[in-house]
C-alpha cells in the first residue's frame, strides 16, 4: 500500500507545465518527455498548440496571463513550471508572477534581456534563464579558441572539453602540475573511440585525448589554447 501511494506520489512531481511552444519552449518539453517527466504544454496560438499536441503529455489552449484559466488548467498545482514566452516580456512577467502567486514550488522562467531577467528575478522567479545570450557567450568562446564545448557556471567560473595540450600528456596527471600551474583541474578524460571516464593523480593523458577541465574562465582558456 505504501509503495504503491509512494509510486503516485513520484508520478505527481514528475509532473512540469510549459507555457509557451515556440522553439524554445517545445525543445525544452521534448527533453523533460525524454527524461520521462509528464508535460503540459499551453499556448494561446490554437494553431501552435495544435501543431504540437501530438508531441506532449497534454496541451491546451489557454491564455495564462487571466488568473481563472490558470487555475482551470490545475497549474497552481503543478510541482514545477516554465515560463517559455517568447518576445511578448508583458506577458512573460505577468504569468510568472501569477504562478508566483499561486505558490507553484519551482518556477523558471526565460527572458529576452538581462533587464527582463532582473524584473523576473525581483517578483521571485526560482530560476532565471537568458538562452540567446548564454548561448552567444558559449558560441563565442569556441569561436576565438581550442575549445570543443564550454560551460560557464557563472562570471568567473567554467567547463570545457578541449584536445588535451602537450603540457599535460606522456606523464601522470600528479606529476604534470597541471593544477599548480595552470589553475585548472582536469576531471575526465577521453581517449580516440573510447568513453570519457574520471581523471585521477594516475592517468597519463595521451596526445589526442579530449579531456575536461575545470577552474577560472581566464585560466581555462589559456589552458586550453596552449596548443
Amino acid at each position: 500500500m505504501h509503495s504503491s501511494r509512494s509510486r503516485r506520489q513520484g508520478r505527481h512531481n514528475q509532473r512540469v507545465a510549459v507555457i509557451g511552444l515556440g522553439r524554445f519552449g517545445m525543445s525544452l518539453a521534448h527533453e523533460l518527455m525524454r527524461g520521462g517527466w509528464e508535460v503540459l504544454g499551453v499556448d494561446a496560438d490554437e494553431k501552435l498548440v495544435q501543431r504540437h499536441s501530438d508531441a506532449l503529455t497534454h496541451a491546451a489552449v489557454a491564455d495564462c496571463t487571466d488568473a481563472e484559466a490558470l487555475r482551470q488548467l490545475g497549474l497552481p498545482d503543478f510541482p514545477k513550471a516554465v515560463v517559455a514566452i517568447g518576445s511578448a516580456v508583458e506577458a512573460s512577467i505577468l504569468v510568472t508572477s501569477l504562478l508566483l502567486d499561486h505558490g507553484v514550488p519551482t518556477v523558471w522562467a526565460k527572458a529576452i534581456s538581462r533587464q527582463h531577467g532582473r524584473i523576473l528575478e525581483r517578483l521571485g522567479a526560482h530560476h532565471v534563464v537568458l538562452p540567446e545570450h548564454e548561448m552567444g557567450e558559449r558560441v563565442a568562446h569556441l569561436v576565438t579558441g581550442r575549445m570543443l564545448d564550454f560551460i560557464p557556471f557563472d562570471e568567473h567560473y567554467a567547463l570545457a572539453k578541449t584536445v588535451a595540450p602537450s603540457v599535460a600528456t606522456g606523464r601522470p596527471l600528479g606529476r604534470t602540475r597541471v593544477r599548480t600551474t595552470h589553475g585548472v583541474t582536469v576531471v575526465g578524460i577521453k581517449g580516440p573511440g573510447g568513453h570519457f571516464t574520471y581523471a585521477t593523480a594516475d592517468t597519463v593523458i595521451e596526445p589526442g585525448d579530449v579531456i575536461i577541465v575545470t577552474g577560472e574562465t581566464a585560466a581555462v582558456e589559456a589552458f586550453a589554447n596552449l596548443g
